[in-house]
């Protein structure tokens, strides 16, 4: 069973953009990748650009030969690039209405700061995803 997510970044003028990723959502698998392999707002942004996932994973660029069916190890499988549907990205006025509307079972957002937060039904408020990893 899919643990749904929303990944989103906080643009310089405060809106929200976000995108949906089907599985693996929870904080130890999606959680760690984002604070392990999406430290700049430059690769978020390439991220978010991809438009909704299937699954994410450390890489975002597509090696020749991956597909939906047969992605590469430790690639990004994006619905839009890797199965030809249409590019599906979200906009929100800010962060409270980002966290406000369906973030799936996690939201997760990428600050201006340059932190990771999430929100679940788990946490009244959005946590730092490392706070949350070194707490398990």
């Amino acid at each position: 069973m899919a643990t749904r997510s929303r990944i989103a970044i906080q643009n310089e003028d405060g809106t929200v953009t976000s995108i949906y990723c089907h599985w693996d959502g929870y904080p130890e698998n999606n959680g760690n990748i984002l604070v392990s392999h999406f430290k700049n707002r430059d690769k978020v942004k390439k991220l978010i650009a991809l438009g909704s996932l299937s699954s994410l994973a450390p890489e975002i660029e597509a090696p020749e030969g991956h597909t939906f069916s047969d992605p590469a190890e430790g690639h990004t499988v994006a619905y839009s690039r890797d199965r030809g549907e249409s590019l599906d990205i979200s906009h929100h006025m800010d962060a409270d209405s980002y966290f406000s509307g369906d973030i799936e079972e996690y939201g997760y957002l990428y600050t201006l700061e340059g932190d990771w937060i999430v929100k679940s039904e788990d946490f009244v408020k959005p946590e730092k995803v490392t706070s949350i990893l070194e707490k398990k």
